[in-house]
């Protein structure tokens, strides 16, 4: 008889200990998926936003040899400075340069994009792409024209 009650005391302090268990994993299960959805969204918030004047610029019609330039201008419009982590030209005849200190909320950045024409005779399409920590990760810009013999 003795051996019976000590049998059934452990199994109610286990079945106690358990039930216990899985409450407080549940409750610390609730309490972090909230801390960790509002994190997202502020972070998401916190960030900055690349928006370019003008995404393609169309040089017309040049003789080949002439190497064409033009300055993109990008505006922040987000919360959070932007840094451009990389920006490269699908051709080697294109050449990108661009700001390289962090681009302040409501401040203006620039790319420099240089084209030498020389051995690009015909329709010019060059898409420069650029990284960066902003929202619009990556994202593209153009320059494009013909080249004349």
């Amino acid at each position: 008889m003795v051996f019976k009650n000590t049998l059934l005391a452990f199994a109610i302090i286990g079945l106690l200990v358990g039930c216990g268990n899985q409450s407080a994993t549940k409750t610390e299960q609730n309490v972090e998926q909230p801390v960790a959805s509002t994190t997202d969204t502020t972070a998401s918030k916190q960030q900055g936003i690349i928006e370019f004047e003008e995404s393609a610029f169309d040089f017309g019609k040049v003789k080949e040899g002439a190497v064409v330039e033009h300055i993109f201008k990008f505006k922040n419009t987000g919360a959070a400075p932007v840094i451009l982590s990389q920006v490269s030209a699908s051709c080697g005849c294109t050449t990108p340069d661009f700001t390289k200190e962090p681009v302040l909320p409501g401040k203006v950045g620039e790319i420099k994009v240089s084209f030498n024409s020389l051995g690009q005779v015909g329709n010019q399409q060059k898409i420069v792409t650029v990284s960066s920590n902003a929202e619009n990760r990556v994202t593209t810009i153009q320059i494009k024209g013909v080249v004349e013999e």
